[in-house]
């Protein structure tokens, strides 16, 4: 996916620069690039994190979870 959504992200970006004649100087593209290696780094470790968390353990935690909060918002919504 990230060949695709690296195109994707190209092509938005592109348009916006020709649509509104915005030009980036090079702190605001180094900051761009940098920002886009933090997300890519932390995005692996969460998924690295994820994966292993779903080794060693089942969604129990996580349904109950999803049931509390729908029975929540049911009730918000009841009495609103």
């Amino acid at each position: 996916a990230i060949p695709v959504m690296f195109g994707a992200s190209s092509l938005k970006l592109l348009k916006y620069i020709k649509e509104y004649g915005f030009s980036f100087t090079t702190t605001e593209i180094g900051i761009l690039i940098i920002g886009c290696l933090v997300a890519f780094i932390v995005s692996m470790l969460v998924i690295k994190t994820l994966l292993n968390y779903i080794k060693k353990h089942d969604f129990k935690v996580f349904g109950w979870y999803r049931i509390v909060l729908g029975i929540i918002v049911l009730i918000y919504f009841i009495l609103k």
